[in-house]
């Protein structure tokens, strides 16, 4: 695929996002006050909104808008396969995860919301959920319908993982 094929592909994923996109940005802009500040990230393909008053920690994305409590998104966090206790996996950046979401927004546009709370909302169940931990993992496999990301294969990945890492 040539570059302008893949820029007019990512200029329509944003243009098809920005229902969702607006919604995170209203919301960014709110928690302005509250501390939140806004930042471009080319690396994950969004607006981010830093320091975000979301409860206990963490992030969520709207679109091209990323909600973050955190300064920066090179934070680590628990992939939601190892909280559950499914299997152990290493920690990953929580950029790559929220970017993984991006992705989605950009493919399901305002189909995604209801996707997501349909398939489960926030929980290790959601084959949302487990592909945006997949690609954090590997960099691979964003699209939640795919084989890689049933319960089967995030148990197998854990698994390999597991075997990379120093364990005690």
């Amino acid at each position: 695929m040539s570059l302008w094929q893949r820029r007019a592909l990512m200029t329509l994923g944003v243009l098809w996002a920005l229902p969702n996109s607006a919604l995170g940005f209203v919301a960014g802009l709110l928690a302005m006050p509250f501390g939140a500040r806004p930042k471009f990230s080319s690396r994950d393909l969004a607006l981010v909104f830093h320091g975000f008053p979301l409860g206990p920690g963490g992030a969520m994305t709207l679109g091209n808008i990323m909600l973050s409590t955190h300064s920066d998104m090179d934070t680590l966090c628990t992939t939601y396969a190892h909280r559950a206790k499914w299997c152990v996996q290493p920690k990953t950046r929580i950029g790559d995860h929220e970017r993984a979401h991006v992705l989605q927004y950009m493919a399901l546009g305002p189909l995604f919301l209801p996707l997501y709370f349909m398939f489960g909302g926030v929980s290790v169940r959601n084959c949302f959920e487990r592909a945006a931990d997949r690609y954090a993992l590997t960099g691979r496999g964003w699209w939640p319908w795919l084989k890689a990301n049933s319960k089967a294969e995030t148990l197998r990945l854990g698994e390999s993982s597991a075997r990379s890492i120093d364990l005690p």
